[in-house]
């Protein structure tokens, strides 16, 4: 059986549906999942009891999410020391991708991929790189003015329905993917100026001073901020470009198109 952590999230949702479309066994395990149901059960990452993997052939490791480094490791150990002890035969994992090394969140993904690597277990790595979705909803202008300060330079970024649609393909044979790192940005280069001519908006992007000093009223909890900040001063620095991609290697057919994707989020987000 695969159990699919983070059932509740928009990559877990598109997963668990390809996973059901492929007529693989799966498990949906979420911290809101009621624990009853033959294909539902609650998976809390911060409570062990729950964390039960007895029945589990292949685990689907959502990241834990946004919080700081001391707890999403915490969060992320748990899991695997659970996966160790019930004999887990492999886990695949949604990491960062490696143009993300600047992020201000890529360092518990990078203790994680060591961990599983001195874990023993058979483990698949997939790089996610940061979703068109995320791109278009943060440059989604403001009176006809996008002030957030990504650069100028191209940026790589993927459709969530292709992440979901490559970590099917190795949840179908994880065997095939043994011992594998892959890196999984988008195949589209396209600038903020490019976003903004699609929105019919006009890019005119803050200093970063000024953009950390627009998040100070911001109901965001202490650590989001420096994240932001860090997408943005790598993105203005040319960081959030791959030099290449597994992306198709991964998909049935040619990636998505990502800059109509990320002007729709950008629409849904103004």
């Amino acid at each position: 059986m695969i159990l699919l952590t983070g059932g509740s999230g928009q990559l877990s949702s598109l997963i668990a549906q390809g996973v059901k479309d492929a007529g693989l066994n799966i498990c949906i395990g979420s911290r809101l999942a009621d624990e009853a149901g033959p294909d539902r059960r609650r998976i809390d990452f911060d409570d062990p009891q729950t964390l039960d993997f007895s029945d589990v052939e292949t685990l689907m490791m959502i990241s834990a999410g946004y919080a700081e480094d001391d707890v999403v490791i915490s969060r992320h150990e748990a899991v695997i020391a659970a996966a160790v002890s019930f004999d887990v035969r492999h886990v695949v994992y949604t990491s960062l991708s490696g143009t993300g090394d600047h992020l201000a969140f890529a360092l518990a993904h990078r203790w994680t991929e060591k961990r599983l690597k001195d874990s023993g277990l058979a483990w698949t790595i997939l790089r996610n790189g940061l979703y068109a979705e995320l791109i278009g909803a943060l440059a989604a202008p403001v009176d006809g003015l996008i002030r957030v300060p990504f650069g100028t330079a191209p940026i790589l970024p993927v459709a969530r329905e292709d992440l979901a649609d490559a970590a099917v393909t190795v949840l179908k044979n994880p065997q095939v993917h043994a011992g594998r790192i892959y890196e999984l940005s988008g195949v589209e280069a396209w600038t903020i100026h490019d976003l903004a001519s699609v929105l019919g908006a006009t890019y005119q992007p803050w200093r970063l001073e000024e953009m950390r000093a627009s998040l100070a009223g911001a109901p965001l909890k202490p650590f989001q901020p420096p994240m932001l900040m860090s997408i943005y001063s790598s993105a203005a620095a040319g960081f959030l470009q791959a030099e290449s991609t597994d992306l198709p290697v991964l998909l049935p057919d040619p990636p998505r198109e990502t800059l109509p994707i990320a002007a729709e989020a950008a629409r849904a987000s103004g």
